[in-house]
């Protein structure tokens, strides 16, 4: 498993802030796929005693039932766990994966839709062999599936957390005033939004002064157009700390100062 994490992705802003992505090999995946196969079981056979009491009607319409329950289940469960928890089902939550649109822009339902109506041909003849194949010729890992739909499979590792109280002291956080818009941003903004934004803090003394205030020009009008403001919680900040605002409701739960 070592070995699949090092197989990695690395994608470059205008700005030259590079980010890498560990790609999820063949192994890490089949494992998510039985935890996933598990989930869908148990959750097919809940629906078959659920179904069961139609037999008190028809036979034939509590087995039409079943079938018709397993066909959506085993189809729809991907396609709903990926889109409301951004790209994870339970196995991929519990092994630390993560599907993403392969140019790392947030995944689009649609491509959600595709990756797992192909899951079908990936998992011919037997034990996803199709789509283990495909993922060990691909230099990104992908199935027939992420082929088509454009995404890739990363490991989420664990990483050491950069000293939050260091990294974001300062200032005082004038969106702490607004508590409704804190949640509206923690929800709207996804874990590789988040990412960046703490990327750009972490790196931000590696850029021209000029590609910096570039850099935090564009990261923070991305913000402001997600979430409003008031006014008076944005009159007299930079970019750099509109962005450093964003980082502290994204990041730290506790804050100094209220």
């Amino acid at each position: 498993m070592n070995k699949e994490r090092k197989r990695t992705l690395t994608i470059k802003t205008p700005e030259g802030i590079a980010f890498s992505l560990h790609l999820a090999g063949p192994v890490t995946r089949f494992l998510a796929w039985l935890i996933d196969l598990a989930s869908i079981f148990v959750i097919s056979l809940t629906a078959r005693i659920a179904a069961g009491f139609l037999g008190v009607i028809s036979p034939d319409i509590a087995s039409a039932a079943v079938i018709l329950a397993y066909f959506i289940i085993s189809i729809g469960y991907g396609i709903a766990m990926e889109w409301y928890w951004r790209g994870q089902t339970i196995g991929k939550r519990l092994l630390r994966l993560r599907v993403m649109d392969e140019q790392g822009l947030r995944l689009q339902f649609n491509q959600v839709v595709i990756r797992n109506l192909l899951r079908f041909v990936d998992s011919l003849p037997a034990f996803y062999m199709v789509g283990g194949l495909a993922c060990l010729v691909s230099p990104r890992v992908q199935r027939l599936g992420d082929l088509a739909a454009n995404t890739i499979v990363v490991w989420n590792g664990a990483v050491s957390e950069p000293d939050l109280d260091q990294l974001l002291t300062g200032k005082y956080n004038s969106f702490r005033n607004y508590p409704h818009l804190e949640a509206r941003l923690r929800h709207h903004i996804s874990v590789r939004e988040a990412g960046i934004v703490l990327q750009a803090l972490l790196r931000r003394d590696e850029l021209d002064p000029s590609a910096r205030l570039e850099l935090f020009k564009e990261i923070a009008m991305h913000f402001k157009r997600a979430v409003k403001f008031p006014q008076e919680a944005t009159d007299g900040i930079s970019d750099e700390q509109y962005v450093r605002n964003v980082a502290d409701v994204l990041f730290r739960s506790e804050f100094p100062g209220r």
